[in-house]
Formats: structure tokens, C-alpha cells, sequence
């Protein structure tokens, strides 16, 4: 059997085994250095981030900046903006990416599969015709092919072209 090296990972596995008692996104939002948290665009009630732990290459998350775990308790405002916001991703990653489907959605709660549960956040990911193969089924491993960091810049790029 051959390896795939993904170092990333451990990152995230360990996190799950010591977590932090701060909430991940409310970190982000304090943070001014948007290129180290991989935000792409600050908004007046939302922000949208590249997802460390993709799914798929342009895994993006639109996160309210309200610390709420339902979005019947956002305000109107932030769910209207988060709206408009996945919106802009759709386009972005299309025209940046050539998605040819997406998966759009949240998870509230643990029981749904939420893995920050108490900040309630939407993902936005980029699909392709034939995407998923024997290793993410038989492995339980996913290949990502594309540098984060390249994408992060891409996509900033669009999403400033495109976002009044």
C-alpha cells in the first residue's frame, strides 16, 4: 500500500484531541492579520474564510461575526448578508475554479456533524464530475491537489472584483 503524506492533518486531529477554550472563529475575528487566518473578505456582519480542513480545493465558510450555535438566533442583517456572501462565492469559485456543482450548507449541532458547534457558520464547497473516487471511500483519505495558499490569493482577487 502506498502512502500520502498530508502533515495538515495532525494539525487538525490533534486539535480535536486538546481543544482550545476559545472558539476558533471568534480567534479569527480578533485577528488583524487576514493572510494568516486565510479571510478572504470582512464584511459588516459576516466574513468569509478558506476552510483549513477542506473538503474539496475552495472550500470556503461564511461565518457571522455574531457567536450564535443557530442561525434562527442571527440577527436578519447577518443572515440576509451571509446570504449574499455565499452568493459571491458561488460566483467566484465558478469563475475562478470552473465548479461545475456545489454543496452549500451548515450543520447545527453535534448531532448534525457540526465541528464548532457553538458558531454557527455556512460552507460553500466546489464540485466536479467525478471529484470523489475509490479513496475517500476505501481510504477514508481525501486528496486536496491545489496549494491553499495560491487559492486563498485567487480567490481574494475575485471575490474583490466582484463584492460591492
Amino acid at each position: 500500500m502506498k502512502q500520502l503524506w498530508s502533515p495538515w492533518r495532525s494539525q487538525y486531529i490533534e486539535s480535536l484531541q486538546h481543544p482550545s477554550n476559545e472558539c476558533e472563529f471568534c480567534s479569527i475575528i480578533k485577528c488583524t492579520d487576514d493572510e494568516q487566518t486565510y479571510v478572504i473578505l470582512r464584511k459588516q456582519y459576516n466574513f468569509i474564510v478558506m476552510n483549513l480542513y477542506p473538503y474539496n480545493s475552495g472550500h470556503l465558510l461564511v461565518v457571522p461575526y455574531q457567536h450564535v450555535s443557530d442561525t434562527i438566533l442571527l440577527s436578519e442583517a447577518a443572515l440576509g448578508e451571509a446570504i449574499m456572501l455565499i452568493q459571491y462565492c458561488l460566483k467566484a469559485l465558478r469563475n475562478t475554479c470552473n465548479a461545475e456543482g456545489f454543496n452549500v450548507g451548515l450543520n447545527i449541532g453535534v448531532a448534525a456533524g457540526a465541528g464548532i458547534k457553538d458558531h454557527v457558520h455556512f460552507h460553500i464547497v466546489p464540485r466536479w464530475i467525478g471529484d470523489t473516487n475509490f479513496l475517500p471511500v476505501l481510504g477514508e483519505t481525501k486528496v486536496i491537489s491545489q496549494d491553499i495558499k495560491k487559492m486563498y490569493f485567487t480567490l481574494k482577487s475575485e471575490l474583490e472584483k466582484i463584492v460591492p
